[in-house]
């Protein structure tokens, strides 16, 4: 009896030492998913938020929303023309659209974040200064088009690009000679305006990853000191 309750004893004790690791690892993995995620939010609260002004996606290089091939043909023929200011005009409200529609969206890319499922954090997190928002991206961009892509068609509407590109583009098609274009200007400024957003985003989570000032929680502090070891 002695003999078989010693070697079950053994066995609780391997059994005990194989679990605890595991655990550990389990609980180290959702808190360096929850310190990305933090990351990730922190770039929506203060660097999305700067798109949503005037001039928040026109007057920032990072993201300004410049035409398509196609439609710099139909830019370049109106200046040609003496339509200078429509064309400037054309451009300015693409990106007064993308500023409205991120306005109006925002909780579209915070419910994104919330729900991804970040599979290998630990190499998320170790990896190049925007791994957490790259990954965001590939996981989430074909949800939030279907999600935004609506959002973007009230903004064009609203700020009157639609207006505004119909008599563009009539102009254009009546010039005689010219290829006739149809642009999908939907499809356009939703896939700009997400980049815009994630290119944003990768602000905020850089910053966290060089500037210890800006990782503003003790959550923030412990997953992103993992990183600093590595450097």
């Amino acid at each position: 009896m002695p003999l078989i309750a010693t070697a079950q004893l053994s066995k609780l004790k391997k059994l005990a030492s194989t679990k605890i690791p595991k655990v550990t690892k389990m609980e180290s993995v959702l808190d360096i998913s929850a310190g990305l995620k933090e990351a990730l939010n922190n770039g929506i609260a203060k660097q999305v938020s700067k798109l949503t002004a005037e001039d928040g996606f026109y007057k920032n290089d990072l993201v300004k929303i410049l035409l398509p091939a196609e439609l710099q043909k139909v830019d370049k023929a109106l200046r040609n023309f003496g339509m200078a200011s429509l064309a400037d005009e054309g451009l300015k409200v693409l990106n007064r659209a993308a500023e409205d529609a991120v306005k109006q969206s925002t909780p579209i890319f915070i419910d994104a974040v919330k729900n991804m499922n970040i599979t290998d954090a630990k190499t998320i997190l170790m990896g190049n200064e925007n791994a957490a928002t790259s990954y965001l991206q590939t996981a989430t961009s074909t949800a939030l088009y279907d999600k935004f892509s609506p959002v973007i068609a009230t903004s064009l509407s609203k700020v009157n690009a639609d207006k505004v590109w119909e008599q563009i583009i009539t102009k254009y098609n009546s010039i005689p000679l010219v290829k006739k274009v149809t642009p999908d200007l939907k499809d356009y400024v939703t896939k700009e305006t997400m980049k815009g957003v994630f290119s944003m985003v990768a602000v905020e989570e850089k910053e966290i990853r060089v500037n210890l000032k800006a990782r503003t929680s003790p959550l923030l502090q412990s997953i992103f000191a993992m990183q600093d070891k590595k450097l």
